[in-house]
């Protein structure tokens, strides 16, 4: 996919990596502003790509009682804002067919989640609405797997298909990233690494998913250093009161070290 057909996107001719980022969740117009306009001020800095990512609602989560959204419509009217209002291009999951059209009247990208990366009807309803769609790779799938998903957005009609990396399971609390399959999906699409999904550690006994955001900047720097296309990450400015994904997200203060190190590593990669 040429990611000049992304509407919106900037500093294409940077030769950098290019960054999907933003909350998990939108709690509300306030923080996701903040988010966004200080993301955006760090990449046009270092002329890095941008797309920003807050999910519209939280279908997957451990507890009946965890945070799910503050309703899908006042959500994804805050993500159209933002879009016009830093000339952004945005990004939210979709959880079911019905989402898929719904969220297409006001984001960008629709992102599958890796949970749902196999249900055929959510990716060929996606792909329809001829927006970008972004297939996160299923945490049970190998590399090779994710060029049966990329082809039923292209079977569709559509050829513009990302692929994001979240890593892999390996037991019932841990997440590995093979980087041996960076090269494998790049083959199928333009692959992204989840720098902060991969670093859950999923099936809490207290219902609450884990994480280690301490290795964000480990994961990050080999991923870089693989060659991959994008970054995926999210951000807060506060991750101890995040509603969704507190305890693996990386604080917002921390963004533009962690960035201006991974361009470093990129323009010296660049140069093989």
């Amino acid at each position: 996919m040429d990611l000049a057909l992304i509407p919106k996107i900037k500093h294409l001719d940077s030769n950098n990596f290019f960054l999907l980022a933003g909350p998990c969740a939108i709690e509300g117009e306030d923080m996701a502003m903040r988010i966004a306009e200080q993301v955006v001020k760090i990449t046009d800095k270092l002329s890095i790509p941008y797309v920003f990512k807050g999910s519209f609602k939280k279908a997957n989560r451990s507890r009946i009682d965890s945070f799910t959204g503050i309703g899908d419509e006042k959500a994804l009217k805050i993500m159209s804002k933002i879009g016009s209002k830093f000339d952004v291009p945005t990004v939210t999951d979709i959880h079911d067919v019905n989402d898929a059209k719904i969220a297409a009247e006001f984001v960008d990208i629709l992102q599958i989640p890796a949970f749902l990366v196999r249900q055929t009807d959510l990716v060929v309803a996606a792909a329809k609405t001829g927006k970008t769609v972004n297939l996160k790779k299923g945490q049970f799938m190998s590399a090779e797997a994710m060029k049966h998903a990329v082809k039923k957005v292209q079977d569709s009609g559509n050829n513009k298909v990302l692929i994001t990396d979240r890593g892999t399971m390996f037991g019932y609390q841990d997440m590995i990233v093979d980087f041996r399959g960076i090269p494998v999906m790049q083959k199928y699409a333009p692959t992204i690494l989840d720098i902060t999904h991969s670093l859950q550690q999923p099936n809490q006994s207290s219902g609450v998913t884990g994480g280690k955001p301490e290795l964000i900047e480990t994961i990050a720097r080999a991923g870089i250093a693989v060659g991959v296309d994008g970054i995926f990450l999210e951000t807060h400015h506060d991750p101890q009161t995040a509603k969704s994904d507190g305890a693996n997200m990386l604080k917002l203060d921390y963004l533009e070290d962690l960035l201006t190190k991974l361009v470093a590593i990129r323009k010296t990669i660049n140069q093989f």
